[in-house]
């Protein structure tokens, strides 16, 4: 079987950043040997940088079994599905003036790097079919979690007129189609969220509709109790909050629920360009998460220290054998 890219960073990935790439994908797949569980979290704007295209057939080939991304993550996979033809790119994004910045607002696209995502065509058009959706469930007395309520929009059907993309190639819809459990903390902090808090003001619907990031970690607490018995392991693209929420359940099985048969993530890997500092989480170094109860002595720990938008692809086609 050919694998020309694993067998690329095989042959010229030897040291350094590249090496620690190599190591991290090879621990990756002898924790999925062994029988573990992995969870990856999502942080930055991956989805609108189209990780979707790679990630999706990870999740379908059960290389994942947990996601923990932030709200923003949660529906830009879903809004390049649907608006992907009116994305605008902007290769000399550091060029930009103010004025240029405002007339690109004015213009309705929301800048996320060198990538504007158009709010008419993918902010509205999700809103028009996910409130019905909230609604629904309000007015049946039922309450979902945020990921719940996207799950349902996908699945309806009623976003296939707008399909812009190979729906394959959608990470949202993979993890649909097989209920991967997902955990969105803050998820106020996005569009969909602010969106959602819009009409709790106007008292169009109760906040109690949605699920909430306590609620969350109790869901969490309660699937890694249930699925630790080969070990979970953790895979962190990004900072943020993504990762520190999910990370924490450990230490809070063990120390505040006092299950002190509670075992550590089983493997730990962070991308990040985040420089190692001091008083920085997405900074700190692997070992400071053993002295918070988050990682073993003996976990296999990687810190690639690099763009994740070039450095995640890689691996998940290591881990794919491509």
């Amino acid at each position: 079987m050919s694998k020309p890219i694993s067998s690329f960073i095989e042959k010229y990935f030897l040291h350094f950043n590249a090496a620690s790439l190599v190591d991290a994908a090879k621990g990756y797949e002898d924790q999925l040997k062994g029988g573990a569980k992995m969870l990856v979290s999502l942080a930055g704007a991956m989805s609108t940088a189209e990780l979707g295209k790679i990630f999706a057939e990870m999740i379908r080939q059960d290389k994942v079994h947990i996601i923990s991304c932030t709200g923003a993550n949660l529906e830009e996979d879903i809004m390049n599905l649907v608006a992907h033809s009116h994305y605008k790119r902007i290769p000399n994004y550091r060029d930009l003036t103010p004025q240029e910045e405002w007339d690109l607002l004015e213009k309705g696209l929301n800048r996320v790097t060198d990538t504007c995502i158009p709010e008419e065509e993918a902010f509205r058009r999700l809103q028009q079919h996910i409130h019905k959706i909230w609604k629904e469930a309000e007015e049946k007395g039922e309450r979902y979690f945020p990921h719940e309520y996207m799950y349902k929009l996908l699945l309806s059907g009623v976003l296939e007129e707008y399909y812009e993309i190979d729906l394959k190639d959608s990470w949202m819809y993979a993890a649909a189609e097989k209920n991967l459990p997902i955990v969105v903390p803050g998820w106020e902090d996005s569009t969909m969220g602010n969106i959602f808090a819009s009409y709790v003001v106007k008292g169009e619907l109760k906040a109690s509709t949605m699920k909430s990031g306590i609620e969350y970690m109790t869901f969490l607490a309660d699937w890694y109790t249930d699925n630790s018995e080969n070990g979970i392991g953790f895979f962190q693209i990004g900072g943020g909050i993504a990762g520190d929420f999910p990370i924490c359940v450990v230490p809070m099985l063990y120390q505040d629920l006092e299950r002190e048969d509670t075992p550590f993530w089983s493997y730990f890997c962070q991308i990040s360009d985040s420089t190692t500092s001091y008083g920085s989480y997405s900074g700190a170094v692997p070992n400071e998460k053993i002295t918070w109860g988050k990682l073993d002595i003996d976990t296999p720990k990687f810190i690639i220290e690099s763009d994740a938008t070039i450095v995640a692809p890689l691996i998940f086609a290591y881990l794919l054998e491509m």
